[in-house]
């Protein structure tokens, strides 16, 4: 595969603010990609850039092998978007809405065709303000994908959303990436990006601090594994005191639910057997969770919150 979107040392302030401090990623061709970060991050100010919303200060974007801050109209051409809340006259009909934003293009998909695609045929001919939140954001889709775009942008498409209307956009999205088209993700929902992603890059203080598969990120995470034991009857608490890499250990009232974690849960609990097994405790419970893509979400972003305080703390120094 080839790589679709190629962004290199992207940096933009604002005043005072540098909100991207020389962003640089890669996205390969037919892939959906997440770009995560808290608010603030630089996440919406990396995707307005690549948009052509905003001019970076430096750095380079290529998009589908345009160089896009020199050609920004033709990238507009290969590209769609669909931002966080569409705002469409209220009685304008989604037929008459795609009908119209086809014009801007020079290859454009027949309305009927997305109507169906989205599953907006019912409503093809009802005002915009008649419209459900999960039906106006399947109109953002279909709007997006106007001219048949190599490239979507989707910027954080679930939120607001009823469980029933989120997993039908994720089956939508899904569907663009069987369909060839590449995809570029932001959401806030860590559990939407592990589900969807191919790849992610993790955004924090103007910087990417972390990229990869959501599984090798997570496998490769120094984040502590969780376990949660439960005995026929309550152990002494000194079995579980020791314990070696045994760490936040919380004891339930009942005196018989233990939770701990533990960077090494198979040793641990290797370790932990052999000890109530000489004490004739029989286990009723044992649980071992792995990190999550939130687990790993939330360190790595506050690692990379005091690396940037501690750099600004000796910038100011010298």
């Amino acid at each position: 595969m080839s790589a679709k979107v190629i962004v290199e040392d992207l940096r933009k302030r604002y005043g005072a603010t540098e909100a991207a401090r020389g962003v640089s990623f890669t996205i390969e061709e037919g892939e959906i990609f997440g770009l995560l970060g808290p608010n603030g991050a630089g996440k919406t100010t990396t995707v307005e850039c690549l948009l052509g919303l905003r001019q970076p200060d430096e750095g380079t974007i290529r998009i589908c092998d345009l160089d896009a801050r020199r050609e920004p109209a033709k990238v507009k051409q290969r590209i769609g978007a669909a931002l966080q809340t569409t705002a469409l006259q209220d009685k304008i009909t989604p037929r008459e809405a795609l009908t119209l934003f086809g014009t801007f293009y020079q290859t454009r998909t027949d309305p009927g065709v997305l109507l169906e695609r989205f599953a907006l045929g019912e409503k093809a001919d009802a005002a915009f303000d008649t419209l459900s939140g999960g039906q106006r954001q399947r109109l953002a889709l279909a709007l997006a994908f106007v001219n048949n775009p190599e490239l979507v942008f989707l910027d954080e498409p679930t939120t607001g959303l009823d469980a029933q209307s989120r997993r039908e956009l994720h089956q939508d999205i899904q569907r663009m990436r069987t369909d060839g088209h590449t995809v570029l993700l932001t959401t806030h929902h860590l559990d939407e990006a592990e589900l969807l992603c191919d790849r992610i890059a993790i955004i924090a203080e103007g910087r990417i601090i972390a990229t990869g598969r959501p599984a090798d990120l997570i496998a490769g995470s120094s984040t502590l594994q969780t376990v949660t034991l439960t005995t026929t009857t309550a152990p002494d608490r000194s079995l579980i005191a020791d314990l070696p890499g045994a760490t936040d250990v919380v004891w339930a009232d009942d005196g018989r639910t233990v939770r701990f974690r533990t960077p090494a849960a198979s040793h641990t609990v290797a370790d932990l057997s052999v000890r109530l097994a000489a004490r004739d405790i029989e286990i009723a419970e044992l649980h071992v969770q792995k990190a999550t893509l939130e687990d790993v979400y939330l360190a790595v972003t506050a690692e990379g919150s005091r690396l940037t305080a501690r750099g600004s703390r000796k910038g100011t120094e010298s």
